[in-house]
């Protein structure tokens, strides 16, 4: 089984499948102009990609198309729909549910019924997971160390539960400029895991005399867009990222790894330069998108995509090369 066509949203009306094309996958979501999954799954399936459609359809409707159509093998669902699709799922796995987002569409046939399901799933657990182990110099050091989060979204979520579940971080600290994420963070994360001596602390940072006392984080995770801060907040933000990050002066003690999620549009942010600057490795956001993207190609076709000789480069090279020109064409506006 291969994924064939990969868009916004199935199309009104059904599109005839040549007989040499055994599946169809969809990207569902708004805006999509800068989304890299349909190079990404062209290149991991040498597969053709339909002209965009405009805009995604209501959820109902959008879920209704793919259960009609026997093609369907699977949907990446991007904002605003991440969150909002899941209680229409059959069912969840627990990295949608710990991450508290669904961003993946699989088929399952149900053990007891064997009815087809519609399973919901979060495969930036994966990204986020492959894109710190495997740049990173020595993912051991990982281990029983703090780490930190920057931002209060989907990324700050997800990242929290990889830093617990494979990084085994002995607390996580959260940066961000608005206070009402972080506990809204911090209030969905008690109800998912009411042992609070189960799970790293989640420890949430204001003041940057404190970050700069506090133990380095061995792994930091950012997932906040590429904006110079302007208001009190964003400004206060900084200061503290800058504390956790420390100066050229620290640069020789440093040995800890940033993943910067931020790729738009340009993958090298005023965070990666700060980092950079303070000694810290700087690992680029392509990297989690490639290895959540052939997560999801794993999930929809059944195959060892990733055991596939030169295909993980193949998608490399095409992700960087994609990147590179889109930062090109920005650049000379």
């Amino acid at each position: 089984m291969s994924v064939t066509e990969i868009n916004q949203t199935p199309p009104e009306e059904p599109i005839a499948i040549p007989s040499n094309r055994d599946g169809v996958a969809y990207l569902y979501g708004h805006p999509l102009l800068n989304s890299l999954s349909p190079p990404l799954h062209q290149t991991a399936h040498q597969t053709h990609i339909l002209p965009p459609y405009t805009r995604s359809p209501p959820i109902e409707k959008y879920l209704a198309s793919i259960k009609s159509n026997p093609k369907f093998v699977g949907s990446s669902v991007t904002m605003p729909h991440k969150v909002a699709i899941m209680p229409y799922l059959d069912d969840l796995t627990e990295h949608a549910r710990q991450a508290g987002a669904c961003n993946t569409i699989f088929l399952r046939d149900d053990p007891t019924t064997g009815q087809r399901q519609y399973v919901g799933t979060n495969t930036d657990c994966d990204g986020i997971r492959e894109a710190l182990t495997q740049n990173a110099p020595d993912p051991s050091r990982f281990r029983g160390r703090p780490a930190l989060i920057i931002g209060g979204g989907g990324t700050a979520r997800t990242a929290v539960y990889v830093m617990r579940r494979w990084l085994g971080s002995s607390r996580i600290y959260i940066v961000n400029r608005d206070a009402a994420e972080v506990a809204a963070i911090l209030e969905e994360d008690r109800r998912r895991n009411p042992d609070p001596n189960a799970q790293a602390p989640l420890i949430p940072v204001t003041d940057p005399a404190e970050a700069a006392r506090l133990e380095s984080p061995a792994a930091i995770v950012s997932g906040i867009p590429n904006y110079p801060p302007k208001s009190p907040e964003e400004l206060r933000s900084r200061a503290i990222i800058q504390a956790f990050l420390g100066t050229a002066a620290d640069a020789e003690k440093q040995q800890g790894v940033i993943l910067e999620m931020c790729y738009h549009p340009t993958p090298w942010t005023e965070i990666a330069h700060l980092a950079s600057a303070g000694g810290w490795k700087v690992i680029l956001g392509s990297e989690a998108l490639i290895w959540q993207g052939l997560e999801q190609a794993r999930l929809w076709t059944g195959k060892d995509v990733i055991g596939t000789p030169g295909l993980v480069q193949e998608v490399k090279d095409l992700v960087s090369k994609t990147i590179a020109e889109r930062a090109s064409a920005k650049s000379s506006l």
